[in-house]
């Protein structure tokens, strides 16, 4: 399935000087978790009815002041980063697979799009979803733990309608696939990602492959897209900002309609930093409206009859003054690239009909690793939810859990130890001449674009909603475990787990399969 004929050894903690990951899975065996409950006396805390997630995280962030990572990216210019270990005071206490379910913190735009009638209105509302799901990277320089292989996780918001599951299938090339699916049926997104980094000198530039696809059944409808480019400056000397840029193209493959924007790189003086702009076009290529906005902040749709005339009016009575202001001031700083001054709002083009406006982050985000409110609660342990997590959830991962509650120290260390099992799983992997198996997903063809893209398994969502998430524990009763293919699955699953795999390690106390299972 992928390939493991190479065996990289590495080496971590905060004084590295070059390391590289190991392959395969591991355990979270002997974790020490932090379980919210305590402080609720084991109770789910409710606000009006819904309930409530956790605002903060138990510790602030760690300050990065006092470390260089240019000992570490100095031999790895115009290389591929997944297969270098960054010392780990440079990560956000986050999976890269907790990272992908962030695009689902605007879910009501999906919902929304399901419940409009007109496709080129679906299509604006499809587009300002695209655009929402890569916000929350604005501010956020921490690396996401790139997860280990055959490492999960999933994640039920009542509140906002979805349940989503995802899981790395392979680790070399690194690539995390995730299933996410209404709760009312409305629709299903899904897609992989592999996150191709490379070190350019003064910036590591992140190239997300993969394709996205967003399915409304009540429409019969398929979207599909890739994320822009996201860049992060700075990374030598100076302070780090981000910006994404390249052409992102939706496409409805059952009406033939077509978005394109283009996620405009911030220039030489910075006029377009965060900038995006498009448009959607119909079967006949004809021009239907034009999207525009910041992906920081708020996307805006308009007539392209009233959007060209704003642009030729704003251009009638634009004077050199300015730019040659700009160019007499401009510092150029040969050690950083500075980041420019951002507009913080949007020229609003008259007779504009606003898609979307990013949501207000917590006013100590920035003592949180920029998290959004959304980001806050991913990696919570709720009450109850440790004994009956799959044992590969990334909210056991005791490396991420140490990080989180303000143990660098520990983390380091338990990310080393995570990925010396890696090593030795591996080994007797190769030894045994077993091939790695995945869980929740087969490698297939997406059926809108005709490439390869990682399927979830038929029925393994609802599976997993029965068997794993604590809110559909009093389903149990109700699951078909005795079935054939319900039993299988089961003993499948204690094969995955069984003792001789690392990642088997489950909580002493739940026993979750043989419960299951008997």
């Amino acid at each position: 399935m992928n390939n493991e004929d190479e065996f990289y050894d590495a080496v971590t903690g905060l004084d590295s000087d070059e390391s590289c990951e190991g392959t395969s899975e591991a355990s979270f065996k002997d974790a020490v978790v932090y379980d919210g409950a305590q402080k609720n006396n084991g109770a789910v805390p409710q606000e009006n009815g819904i309930k409530k997630h956790r605002s903060s995280l138990p510790a602030p962030m760690f300050s990065r002041n006092d470390f260089s990572v240019w000992s570490i990216l100095k031999k790895c210019i115009g290389l591929e980063l997944s297969k270098i270990t960054m010392p780990i005071v440079f990560n956000e206490p986050l999976s890269f697979l907790q990272r992908i379910s962030e695009y689902m913190e605007h879910t009501y735009l999906i919902q929304k799009a399901c419940l409009q009638s007109d496709s080129i209105e679906r299509m604006q509302t499809v587009a300002a979803f695209a655009v929402s799901a890569v916000a929350s990277q604005w501010d956020r320089t921490g690396k996401p733990f790139n997860p280990l292989l055959g490492e999960t996780y999933e994640l039920t918001r009542e509140e906002q309608g979805f349940r989503l599951i995802s899981e790395q299938v392979s680790h070399h090339p690194p690539i995390s696939a995730f299933h996410t699916e209404s709760l009312t049926g409305d629709f299903v997104f899904h897609g992989s990602i592999y996150p191709k980094l490379k070190f350019w000198g003064k910036s590591v530039e992140a190239e997300p492959k993969g394709t996205i696809t967003l399915e409304l059944h009540k429409h019969k409808e398929a979207y599909t897209w890739t994320n822009p480019f996201c860049c992060v400056h700075n990374i030598i000397l100076g302070k780090l900002w981000i910006e994404q840029y390249g052409t992102v193209e939706i496409v409805n493959h059952s009406t033939g309609e077509k978005c394109v924007l283009n996620f405009k790189p911030c220039g030489m003086f910075g006029k377009e930093l965060h900038r995006v702009e498009g448009y959607i076009q119909d079967k006949s290529k004809k021009k239907r409206c034009v999207i525009y906005g910041k992906w920081t902040e708020c996307m805006w749709s308009v007539d392209p009859q009233v959007y060209e005339a704003h642009r030729k009016f704003e251009k009638k009575g634009t004077t050199d003054t300015r730019k040659q202001k700009q160019e007499e001031t401009e510092a150029i700083n040969e050690d950083a690239d500075e980041m420019p001054e951002v507009q913080e709002t949007v020229a609003v083009v008259p007779g504009s009909t606003l898609l979307w406006r990013i949501s207000s982050r917590p006013a100590h985000s920035a003592e949180m690793y920029n998290f959004t409110n959304f980001a806050m609660a991913l990696n919570e342990l709720e009450p109850g939810m440790e004994g009956v997590l799959a044992p590969t959830d990334c909210r056991l991962r005791p490396d991420i859990r140490a990080m989180e509650n303000g143990n660098m120290d520990e983390a380091s260390r338990e990310k080393e130890r995570l990925e010396e099992k890696q090593r030795a799983a591996r080994k007797e992997r190769a030894k045994d001449g077993e091939e790695w198996s995945t869980r929740w997903f087969q490698l297939g063809t997406n059926p809108y674009t005709g490439l390869q893209d990682w399927m979830n398994t038929s029925n393994r969502i609802q599976e997993v909603s029965c068997h794993f998430s604590p809110v559909y524990l009093q389903l149990f009763s109700e699951c078909p475990l005795k079935t054939d293919i319900c039993l299988r699955n089961q003993l499948r699953s204690r094969r995955i787990y069984r003792e001789d795999v690392i990642w088997s390690s489950v909580p002493q106390s739940g026993l979750w399969l043989p419960q299951l299972i008997q």
